[in-house]
């Protein structure tokens, strides 16, 4: 298997690729859903940009109930955790991911936004056209177009292992 070429975004970019996505939105949005993990930091720092107050999570899982890679592709997500319809209805929704990779992940939460009668349109930080799962279908808003793995400032050298503890 070949691996696949990786890329350490800074904050500095991060910031650019946030201006680059708020150049790109018409329209108001009175809701967004942020995609946990990946969606938390991006959606935070476009809330705020936007002054958005209504601001949801969605957690969603792929159980990997098959064997062959390809074969888990096609599992029913699982939503761990998301919004109450009734925060939805009627409202124009920003749906934010980190990455849309294969696509699956955003597209349920895109479709579950819609279903509970809220009006979504997604986007993300990084498109890899080269992985999504949806044929031509593609993110709504996107700040980049990669065929690498994203590493973002804040998935480098955190958590529980990487934690000094005692050094505040």
């Amino acid at each position: 298997m070949e691996m696949q070429r990786r890329e350490l975004v800074s904050w500095e970019e991060v910031d650019k690729l946030i201006d680059h996505l708020l150049s790109q939105f018409e329209g108001e949005f009175t809701a967004m859903v942020v995609i946990t993990r990946g969606g938390i930091v991006p959606g935070g720092m476009l809330a705020e940009a936007m002054d958005i107050k209504h601001i949801l999570t969605a957690a969603v899982d792929f159980p990997a109930e098959m064997e062959r890679e390809k074969m888990q592709l096609m599992v029913w997500p699982q939503f761990l955790q998301f919004p109450d319809d009734k925060l939805l209805v009627g409202r124009r929704t920003l749906v934010v991911d980190d990455v849309w990779g294969s696509g699956r992940t955003i597209t349920a939460v895109k479709n579950r936004v819609s279903a509970a009668g809220g009006f979504p349109f997604t986007c993300v930080l990084h498109f890899n056209p080269y992985r999504n799962l949806f044929g031509s279908a593609r993110p709504d808003y996107y700040a980049a177009i990669t065929d690498a793995y994203i590493v973002y400032p804040w998935e480098i050298d955190r958590g529980p292992d990487k934690a000094l503890l005692g050094e505040f």
